[in-house]
């Protein structure tokens, strides 16, 4: 049999409620995008509830402590096409096995979440370091990014806390939607401009100190440097190239 569901966090969470529920055999979860219908199988589509999505969400962490909660949560966010099936088995391997089911890593469904969530950490803390602001000509701090995973909402309190003090803008120019902090609550935006000038502010939309401020990162950087000790190799290990794009330091290159 086959759930059909929308993507949504939601309505996986609906669709474990749904198992239960009904008890079938076997299960396969797919996405609307994804569903090819088949004369010989068995289809259900899972209609969004928040009450049925919320007891799983509560259920779960009352199985797992928030380590493992976490992880659930962050495999979500990777999107990768696979991975909503695998946590719809995770889940329901939880809820039917005794406490401290998520320990098996011989489970398969237990390995792909622990793996993907720590990819998607590993994103993360790379969007954390690597992410340079712009200072726009109305004050605010602005940077265009394009992560593999949709790691936005777990980069919230890092940027908050940071940057308390000023106004920006963080905008996935992949999945078109960014983070605006106002100085008293980070709201999600979306912004109706072209995917060039979301990615590269125009020097007419930069603040007339934008440049100032570069040229003085670059000064800096290259002073600091020691080209006797550069090794390339390392560097990319640690920086590597796909991010590259985001450092202000790197157009020296």
């Amino acid at each position: 049999m086959i759930y059909v569901f929308d993507g949504s966090l939601e309505g996986l969470l609906t669709a474990i409620f749904e198992y239960f529920e009904r008890k079938p055999k076997s299960i396969a979860l797919k996405t609307g995008k994804l569903f090819q219908p088949d004369a010989f199988t068995e289809t259900l589509h899972i209609v969004n509830d928040r009450k049925k999505a919320d007891r799983v969400w509560q259920g779960l962490q009352k199985r797992l402590d928030g380590q493992w909660s976490r992880k659930f949560y962050c495999a979500y966010l990777s999107e990768l096409p696979e991975i909503h099936n695998s946590l719809f088995h995770f889940a329901c391997y939880i809820f039917s096995n005794e406490a401290g089911a998520e320990k098996n890593y011989g489970n398969p469904y237990v390995l792909v979440t622990s793996q993907i969530a720590t990819k998607v950490e590993r994103e993360k803390h790379r969007m954390e370091a690597f992410i340079r602001f712009q200072h726009t000509a109305d004050g605010i701090f602005y940077c265009g990014i394009d992560p593999d995973f949709n790691v936005l909402p777990l980069i919230v309190k890092h940027f908050k806390d940071r940057y308390a003090d000023q106004q920006w803008i963080i905008y996935d120019l992949k999945r078109h939607y960014g983070l605006f902090y106002n100085l008293l609550s980070v709201e999600e935006i979306s912004i109706e401009l072209s995917n060039q000038n979301l990615k590269q502010p125009s020097s007419n939309q930069l603040s007339e100190k934008e440049e100032l401020y570069a040229n003085l990162w670059k000064d800096y950087f290259k002073s600091t440097n020691i080209e006797s000790r550069k090794n390339t190799k390392l560097h990319v290990k640690h920086v590597p190239k796909r991010y590259w794009k985001y450092l202000t330091e790197k157009q020296l290159e």
